[in-house]
């Protein structure tokens, strides 16, 4: 059977991957889906699934047993032979996202994996596009306003992940000039905008779960303040994004920042899902310091279920310019959704599913 387009897709069945193969499916699309071994068997539920909302044949999708911290990404020769031949567009997805990660896994996977992969694309032979998913946090312990064309610095990580995302970045953008490459920066990604599902409760999870714990006493006092503000974008607003970018010619070579262009300070977003929760918002709000040293105390994590390493992102002094996206979005009539109004979302989903598998 012949296709118009054939995507390869590293980091299926993952959230954002596997709605980003549902938003692309169609009867002239076939899908390389590379699965590591032990995520075999939901990744075929999954496509199951895909297939039958999406009214696309199951023939359309082959799963690829393989891990991108292995040379040609683990494939077999045969594997290896039809994805370089029939590849048209490539998203590479797959990664450590984990605050906690430890120096060596994250170089393995988010560094060593992201070369494969590059190694990878530049052996396709009739490739249009190199997706490359990267995060807004590549600026690390950079202050102020991070443009879209800017990222090599000195300024420091927080973590592993931020180092080792900073770095596969580098990797990527070195390609620019040999591929058609478009690297995305997502910020920090929540639930659906409509159905407020998701597939993991951390970043602004930890607070609507805190919140959740004891609500009409902990929505009293505002643990957010008014210099710093958290950037939220919706999962659905993330992969429409990818979709249509993806297949823009204006998009190709440019970096990114999936972002929200005008995010909420955090005392605003904790009273959004106060009120949410309550019907009311904050009485106090304490100077940053207090709750940033409180957060910080070894009693914190048992209290609000926020651990350490999440605590910094309540408090970065970062904007990201969304200029280059903007513009391009503009072109298909995409615009980030206001957190205030799916907030509302988010939190019925978290009370309808107080627990989440995987």
């Amino acid at each position: 059977m012949q296709f118009d387009e054939t995507i390869f897709i590293t980091g299926f069945p993952g959230f954002i991957a596997g709605r980003l193969v549902e938003r692309l499916a169609n009867k002239d699309v076939q899908f390389f889906l590379l699965v590591q071994k032990n995520f075999v068997d939901k990744a075929m539920k999954d496509v199951a699934e895909i297939a039958e909302k999406t009214g696309t044949p199951l023939e359309n999708y082959a799963l690829i047993v393989g891990d991108i911290t292995r040379k040609n990404l683990g494939m077999s020769d045969a594997d290896l032979s039809a994805v370089q031949a029939q590849t048209t567009d490539i998203f590479h997805l797959a990664a450590i996202y984990d605050l906690e990660v430890a120096k060596e896994a994250a170089y393995k996977v988010n560094v060593d994996g992201t070369k494969n992969v590059n190694e990878l694309a530049q052996g396709c032979s009739n490739l249009r596009r190199y997706n490359y998913i990267s995060t807004c946090y590549v600026a690390g312990l950079r202050l102020g306003e991070i443009r879209e064309d800017e990222l090599e610095h000195d300024a420091g990580f927080r973590n592993y992940y931020e180092e080792t995302k900073y770095l596969a970045e580098l990797e990527v953008e070195k390609l620019k000039d040999k591929l058609p490459v478009t690297i995305f920066r997502p910020s920090v990604v929540c639930g659906d905008s409509n159905t407020g599902e998701t597939a993991k409760y951390d970043g602004i999870y930890y607070v609507i779960k805190y919140l959740l714990r004891a609500p009409k006493l902990f929505r009293l006092v505002n643990v957010g303040n008014d210099k710093v503000r958290l950037n939220l974008v919706p999962v659905d607003f993330v992969v429409n994004a990818l979709a249509a970018l993806s297949k823009d010619e204006a998009a190709v070579g440019k970096t990114v920042a999936l972002a929200d262009p005008a995010p909420f300070s955090t005392k605003e977003i904790c009273d959004s899902i106060a009120e949410a929760i309550t019907g009311k918002r904050s009485i106090y709000t304490p100077p940053p310091k207090w709750i940033e040293t409180f957060l910080k105390s070894p009693i914190s994590p048992a209290l609000t279920g926020l651990p350490h390493s999440g605590v910094p992102y309540f408090f970065i002094p970062q904007t990201y310019d969304t200029s280059i996206s903007e513009q391009l979005l503009a072109n298909h009539g995409i615009k980030c959704p206001r957190f205030t109004d799916y907030c509302r979302n988010l939190v019925k989903f978290v009370i309808a599913n107080p627990r989440l598998n995987g």
